[in-house]
């Protein structure tokens, strides 16, 4: 297989773990208190990362790696934060809608901090999808704006700067694993003094536990979701020429978390968020196709 397939394979895998991520946490979300689940999905993860890579240290970050790192922890902490109070508070497809969001503020962001040129191809399929979102996230048409929904467009904009940091660390000494293991680590002790807040002020879990057994599965299973999540995100990431260049592909995740509400919550969509599931899939089948067209010309210019 082409290695031009590497970065789409690499990202389908993230965004299909992705959508089971936003499921398991909505689950959970009925459980725990927003601080404490948002704690745990980084710590777990870092226990679990650490125990396979203890046959194969893990390399301490440079200075510079550690710049990014700090700064993907803030954006990454905050990001979920707000994703999972959106979980508690609206649909599964609507936080992932807005956690979606994270690729219309990228090309923005690459623009105005590292000066990346934006090209029409990714501009128009953004446009496109950023419509698709607002009629998938409205209701017959309209995007009502609440709080809840701020809440999660916020979670939108840290994942845009979460996955702005991870394209430029992906580009280091380190692997994915190192990664992500030390991010998820550097993201815990961004969180630890709001669960220390959380244990002085009010209960870490917002109903009685029956069965903690089940929960405790969730959890690993969640854990196991978001390394595959970041992880295969890294390498997509690696293969890429620019951060934007996969932008559109994040969507996908929508696709797969429609599927799961209309099987775990029989939720049915009325004519404009079908409309709009339909636009965002054809903007990211447009921009792939485009980008990937591009790729091959320049390949046959460089060859002449």
């Amino acid at each position: 297989m082409s290695k031009q397939y590497y970065p789409v394979l690499f990202m389908l895998s993230s965004t299909f773990s992705l959508s089971l991520t936003g499921l398991f946490s909505k689950y959970l979300g009925e459980y725990f208190h927003v601080n404490l689940l948002t704690f745990l999905r980084f710590l777990v993860p870092a226990i679990l990362l650490i125990a396979l890579s203890i046959h194969q240290k893990a390399r301490w970050p440079n200075r510079a790696e550690q710049k990014y790192l700090w700064l993907r922890s803030v954006c990454i902490s905050a990001c979920q934060f707000c994703f999972i109070y959106a979980l508690q508070h609206l649909t599964l497809v609507e936080s992932m809608v807005l956690f979606g969001t994270g690729p219309l503020f990228i090309p923005l962001l690459e623009k105005l901090i590292f000066s990346v040129r934006i090209s029409i191809a990714n501009a128009m399929a953004l446009v496109v999808t950023f419509i698709g979102v607002t009629l998938l996230a409205g209701d017959h048409g309209g995007f009502n704006i609440r709080p809840e929904l701020l809440v999660g467009l916020a979670a939108g904009f840290f994942n845009a700067g979460s996955q702005l940091t991870l394209y430029r660390v992906s580009h280091s000494r380190l692997n994915a694993v190192e990664i992500n293991l030390w991010t998820f680590l550097f993201a815990s002790v961004v969180l630890t003094p709001m669960v220390i807040v959380n244990l002085t002020t009010e209960e870490l879990f917002t109903q009685k536990i029956t069965q903690p057994e089940i929960l405790v599965l969730a959890l690993g299973a969640l854990s196991v979701l978001i390394i595959n999540t970041q992880v295969f995100r890294a390498k997509a990431y690696k293969f890429a020429q620019s951060g934007s260049q996969l932008a559109p592909l994040i969507f996908t995740s929508l696709i797969f978390s429609a599927l799961w509400q209309v099987i775990f919550y029989d939720e049915t969509y009325n004519f404009y968020q079908i409309f709009g599931l339909v636009l965002i899939l054809g903007a990211n089948i447009l921009g792939l196709s485009v980008n990937q067209w591009k790729q091959h010309r320049d390949l046959s210019v460089r060859a002449l």
